[in-house]
């Protein structure tokens, strides 16, 4: 299995993790077809709240000293937490980091959890069911809800537990 570090990040992997940013913005633009600002960087404005706002954290993953990816979580300071974006790079993914990325950054903050995602992203759909019957079975609920800044755009998908 491969080897895994999940870390808080800090001032210094912000770079990195605006890399990683681009990565996982390209990934889900297909979904929402989402398309760069002009000078080819998407919105970021969740990755730049994940550095500033204490009501959040930004975690980057490694695997022998290789950034593989990152999740920044919101709600830490709330009733529930958010996993706001989780991403693993495409060289990485099917190899178990992962699931076990996301089940590191979970157990660091016990209590309610939801993860969002369209069903259009079907790797992403298997995944956290995955996650949910792993981390909380036959105790995790799955809902639909309006996406609130785009209502055009099809539902995303809310999958919620207590871990």
């Amino acid at each position: 299995m491969p080897d895994l570090s999940v870390r808080l990040v800090d001032s210094a992997d912000r770079s990195v993790l605006e890399r990683l940013w681009l990565m996982f913005q390209h990934d889900v633009s297909q979904f929402r077809g989402l398309l760069p600002r002009p000078d080819g960087t998407f919105r970021s404005e969740r990755l730049h709240a994940a550095f500033h706002d204490p009501d959040w954290a930004a975690y980057l993953l490694t695997s022998d000293a290789s950034p593989v990816g990152f999740a920044t979580v919101r709600g830490l300071k709330g009733e529930k937490r958010v996993l706001s974006a989780f991403f693993i790079v495409r060289g990485a993914r099917r190899t178990g980091l992962g699931l076990r990325s996301v089940q590191e950054v979970i157990t660091r903050h016990p209590g309610p959890w939801e993860v969002a995602f369209q069903d259009e992203n079907v790797p992403a759909v298997s995944f956290w069911r995955r996650v949910a019957t792993e981390l909380a079975p036959g105790a995790w609920t799955e809902e639909h809800r309006p996406v609130p800044t785009d209502p055009h755009l099809p539902p995303d998908t809310w999958i919620s537990f207590t871990a």
